[in-house]
């Protein structure tokens, strides 16, 4: 049986009175890829800083491959949803790289204090990333694809086997965006990834399962968005009120799944999925 490495049960959370995350049962086995799909402000971001130990739960219990939040160290990579670097702030590409080791007894990070050693590591995890041509240019002067490949290459820097993302195409043009799916799937085959979107509307390729969010979370373990999933996160009823519209002609990509309510009978230009799979 493959291990459970995020196990959350009866998770509550609420901020000021305001409740964010209610009832969350979630287990992710080693391997998969999940996407964490919903709208903005629904909680995805939370749920990962409960994952992380960043804030801890009203009530509930949390694993993170066996241990409570936050005391499994460099086994995880993380990267936050926004990482925006002053075009001043002086950081060569391989030091950013270093600031991503965990080490105990350092403040938690390696710092700009990095060994020969460490720096060795800066560069495999540069390297793996198609990046380590760059290590020596100033991290501000790059592009912001090649900027959130050098923040991958930081949270890959201890060879987790857990990786943690928040939105992490959000700030990339479409070309760099399929690069670095691409690249998630390579990566997929090292570590098991949660990786969170606000964009229900698409499913990136290699993702395993989804997790909707939207208060509460609903799990499916399959790439694949479900009827219940979009009255969850969007408060449709039967689908009446779906707002994913898909339009592509020639040789597009596109991945059509199955019916979302069962009792839908229109024809097209609805916005729901029909039938098998396509490009």
């Amino acid at each position: 049986m493959s291990e459970v490495v995020i196990d959350l049960k009866g998770v509550d959370y609420s901020l000021g009175g305001v409740s964010i995350l209610e009832g969350v049962d979630l287990s992710i086995m080693a391997g998969d890829y999940l996407a964490m799909l919903g709208p903005n402000g629904g909680g995805k971001s939370t749920l990962l800083k409960l994952m992380l130990g960043l804030i801890r739960p009203d009530r509930g219990t949390i694993r993170i491959l066996g241990l409570p939040p936050g005391e499994a160290g460099g086994r995880i990579g993380y990267l936050p949803q926004h990482t925006h670097v002053g075009l001043s702030f002086p950081i060569s590409v391989l030091d950013a790289v270093c600031m991503g080791m965990v080490r105990p007894g350092f403040g938690g990070i390696a710092g700009l204090s990095c060994s020969r050693e460490d720096r060795e590591k800066a560069r495999r995890a540069l390297k793996r990333v198609n990046l380590e041509a760059h290590a020596d240019r100033a991290l501000a002067g790059l592009s912001g694809g090649q900027k959130q490949r050098v923040f991958i290459a930081r949270a890959l820097v201890d060879n987790p086997e857990l990786l943690l993302l928040d939105e992490p195409t959000a700030s990339v043009d479409s070309a760099n965006r399929n690069a670095l799916l691409a690249l998630l799937t390579e990566l997929n085959a090292d570590m098991t990834i949660v990786m969170v979107s606000h964009d229900i509307s698409s499913l990136a390729r290699g993702v395993k399962s989804v997790a909707c969010v939207n208060r509460h979370v609903h799990f499916h373990a399959a790439p694949v968005i479900t009827g219940d999933m979009y009255r969850m996160t969007y408060g449709t009823e039967g689908g009446d009120s779906c707002p994913v519209e898909l339009v592509t002609h020639g040789h597009v990509p596109h991945r059509v799944l199955g019916t979302h309510d069962p009792n839908c009978d229109c024809e097209h230009g609805c916005g729901h999925s029909h039938g098998g799979e396509g490009e």
